[in-house]
């Protein structure tokens, strides 16, 4: 039985057309990918280029032979403390090249690695995510291994080559693509955060195919702008060395990193820092995290190839993509391949093209549930009546619909649709408005209490009256903020995000509302 048939009394509410483009729309397209494991692809690369510069940070640099020398060597550290394929490795240090090393080693022993940065993370988040992760062993650095809650062990990364003269190593089996790769902790509602476990075959069919492999080459340079512990940084470090490019690691100044890449990944709020007339070598840009803004994407469109995505840890850092042009709306493309999207109504049926429901993710980028939570695991992923078998699907969360092109339309997340007095309202759609105003490069709106909206404007010159004329003009009154401040960035969350805590308690303590 093919998906067709077996979806069909799924679909029966739906005209025969709605029904095609249910698949037609829904359903990326077929693609094999190379290798199980990402790992291997990078000792492809290592093969293949040895003598390309892999890693770069700080005026020093290694070589892809050089990295997987001493990843090998780490690698046989790592099995002599007994860590063995399936186990979890914690990487609690900072943006280095050791990090790349511990990350690559970590794969080779066959664990997954569990990231944190050990500058940005307080000590009550580093226990939590020991607690649920359970690492056989905690990697770091000498400089940082004081920062580490006890009762674990700890092995120091080299911070250079001189312990490469280790025989090759060969884990107990080889890499299954349903191998842990990572495990990334995500907000969660309790206050601390949740674990996500991302498989080998979960990374591999973004990385390895397109569009989620960027089209990075040999010889281009590509950016790790981002927090370790973020799966965006995933896409940068493992899309970058699996593909025989040279990773930058950037230093304090993201601005100056950027200026000699081709490749950029990150978030709208960390990339409207950035000036396109200043990297005059970029080919690529993709983002993904938030909404991104017509203007900031039109920015960038008009030099490189600008990708925007969506989809959470979940889900494979992205399960889809669009590459953007100028003047045309901004969406967040189609399935990537060997994935699925369903639009669905409160009811769990197909919304047909063109109405709004919340986005399910569906196919290989599904990842294998939260750690030691049994029940989220089960509220958020179902058996996919659509594609069946043992298959699961994940509720985003996200709202969208479908163009009549085949594209996804975001339409915000269901927790940033709010009541104001007594009226719907979605956030997103407050912030679109005022990103259209001259001089404003972001917003954000935000829910101040039952009855009042407030906002945030970043660049330079934006008017809050004329601000709030202009949402008057385009939205109902009850989306009018009662108060817009000008700044001149947004502050940002480690994660690159825009950091709506901290603007709450900005607006609170300005006194917004009398």
């Amino acid at each position: 039985m093919d998906d067709t048939d077996r979806s069909e009394p799924l679909l029966r509410h739906l005209s025969r057309r709605d029904r095609e483009l249910f698949w037609l729309f829904g359903k990326g397209p077929r693609r094999t990918v190379s290798d199980p494991a990402i790992h291997h692809a990078i000792e492809r690369m290592a093969a293949t280029h040895p003598t390309v510069t892999a890693v770069e940070h700080h005026g020093e640099a290694i070589t892809y032979r050089e990295l997987d020398a001493r990843a090998t060597a780490l690698a046989c550290h790592l099995a002599d403390l007994g860590v063995r394929p399936g186990d979890h490795v914690a990487l609690f240090l900072r943006r280095s090249i050791p990090m790349v090393v511990g990350i690559l080693a970590t794969l080779k022993a066959g664990a997954a690695y569990v990231p944190q940065d050990v500058a940005i993370a307080p000590p009550a988040q580093l226990r939590h995510v020991l607690a649920i992760a359970r690492p056989r062993v905690v990697l770091t650095t000498a400089d940082h291994a004081d920062h580490i809650p006890g009762g674990h062990p700890i092995l120091t990364i080299p911070a250079s080559g001189a312990d490469q003269a280790r025989p090759a190593f060969r884990p107990r089996r080889p890499a299954r693509p349903d191998d842990p790769c990572y495990v990334l902790f995500t907000s969660g509602t309790t206050g601390m955060p949740n674990g996500v476990t991302v498989t080998h075959g979960n990374v591999v069919n973004l990385l390895l195919t397109q569009p989620g492999d960027l089209g990075i080459q040999p010889g281009w340079r590509v950016g790790q702008l981002l927090n370790i512990a973020f799966d965006m940084a995933a896409w940068e470090i493992l899309g970058c060395l699996s593909h025989g490019a040279t990773l930058v690691i950037r230093g304090e100044d993201i601005a100056a990193t950027a200026r000699d890449l081709d490749v950029i990944v990150a978030t709208p709020t960390i990339l409207s820092r950035l000036d396109p007339e200043g990297c005059p070598r970029v080919r690529v840009v993709a983002v993904a995290g938030e909404p991104c803004p017509g203007a900031l994407a039109d920015r960038w469109a008009g030099r490189a190839a600008f990708h925007n995505g969506c989809g959470p840890t979940e889900v494979t850092i992205v399960n889809t993509m669009g590459r953007h042009r100028v003047g045309e709306p901004v969406t967040i493309g189609r399935p990537t391949p060997n994935n699925t999207v369903y639009v669905l109504d409160e009811h769990g049926r197909p919304c047909p093209p063109g109405e709004p429901g919340e986005m399910w993710a569906g196919g290989d980028c599904v990842s294998a549930g939260y750690l030691d939570n049994p029940d989220l695991t089960g509220e958020r992923y179902r058996p996919d009546p659509f594609l069946g078998g043992d298959r699961l699907m994940f509720r985003t969360r996200d709202l969208a619909r479908w163009t009549p092109d085949g594209d996804l339309e975001h339409l915000g997340r269901t927790d940033d649709q709010v009541k104001i007095r007594g009226f719907r309202v979605e956030l997103d759609s407050v912030s679109a408005v005022l990103e259209t105003l001259p001089g404003c490069t972001r917003a954000v709106t935000l829910k101040l209490d039952s009855d009042h909206l407030v906002s945030f404007t970043a660049g330079a010159g934006v008017d809050p009256d004329e601000a709030r004329w202009a949402v008057s003009r385009a939205l109902p009154y009850y989306c009018v903020p009662a108060e817009v401040y000008s700044l001149d960035t947004l502050p940002q969350t480690p994660r690159g995000k825009i950091d709506k805590a901290t603007l709450l308690d900005l607006a609170r303590g300005a006194g917004a509302i009398a």
